[in-house]
């Protein structure tokens, strides 16, 4: 594979952080776009799913059951509050509310990153076999979450 997928992995966790923000910009403007922020958390969905289905079995079956499963229950914090911030544009709710809630997932994110890059994505790069790696690189680029998907660990 020409650049590592930890490369890959961590570009996509920019482009969401960079999505995210972006909305939150718009809403200090006073012209906030909700799609924006809807693209941001469909790929955040999307991501999650992929590492969920793809990366963690393996790295988990090599040894690393339980950084495997500190990220699975940080990711069904994120995806909780993912749901609450759909919720709070669905509803139009107040801007103040929604910027909070938007911190928080970066917040969450910025935690969630800081581990995930150095430790499960190092272990990625080293230990994946070739075509499960060429299988989530062409996910990154391509790649679709199945209707309905949730993540594991999304319900409290």
């Amino acid at each position: 594979m020409a650049e590592p997928l930890s490369a890959l992995l961590t570009r996509e966790h920019r482009a969401i952080d960079a999505g995210i923000e972006a909305f939150m910009s718009g809403l200090d403007a006073g012209t906030a776009r909700p799609e924006s922020l809807h693209a941001a958390l469909q790929t955040l969905r999307r991501h999650i799913y992929l590492e969920e289905t793809l990366l963690f079995p393996p790295i988990r079956a090599g040894g690393m059951a339980m950084p495997v499963f500190v990220m699975l229950r940080e990711h069904g914090a994120l995806w909780r509050t993912m749901d609450e911030l759909t919720d709070l544009i669905a509803a139009d709710a107040d801007p103040d509310v929604i910027r909070k809630t938007c911190r928080n997932l970066l917040e969450q994110l910025d935690q969630h990153n800081g581990k995930e890059e150095p430790v499960i994505y190092t272990h990625a790069d080293a230990e994946l076999p070739e075509p499960l790696e060429a299988e989530m690189a062409q996910f990154l680029a391509d790649g679709q979450m199945p209707p309905g998907w949730v993540c594991g660990h999304a319900v409290a």
